[in-house]
């Protein structure tokens, strides 16, 4: 199974889901994190304020931040490969990188129109 490692900016916590301005991004992608997880892909969350050891360890990681952290980070690499640096990608991006599928919802079927298919369009 595939196992994706994220290094983070400089944040009070390991989400940075925490204080009194949140990125409304990072919600989500810790979302998704847990969703790969369920998954059976393993995930290591590293952030630099907290681990910076871990970021000098991997020399790819540290001569991508020889151009600044902005650009850089978030810096993801799945599988000892980076993917992704500068944003967080979407569930659907993780999904493709570590060979897992996104179940969509199916529509209900026998619906024609309005909020349930009666004659009239809704009930």
């Amino acid at each position: 199974m595939a196992m994706v490692q994220v290094f983070d900016k400089p944040m009070c916590c390991s989400t940075g889901v925490c204080g009194p301005k949140v990125d409304p991004v990072l919600p989500q992608f810790a979302s998704d994190l847990a969703w790969l997880k369920d998954q059976g892909v393993k995930v290591e969350r590293f952030n630099l304020a907290q681990q910076p050891e871990a970021f000098v360890a991997q020399p790819d990681v540290s001569t991508a931040l020889q151009g600044g952290t902005d650009q850089a980070l978030p810096l993801l690499k799945v599988n000892g490969k980076i993917v992704c640096k500068g944003i967080y990608p979407s569930r659907q991006l993780l999904a493709e990188w570590c060979g897992v599928l996104v179940q969509v919802a199916a529509p209900a079927s026998g619906t024609k129109g309005g909020c349930c298919g009666g004659p009239k369009g809704c009930c």
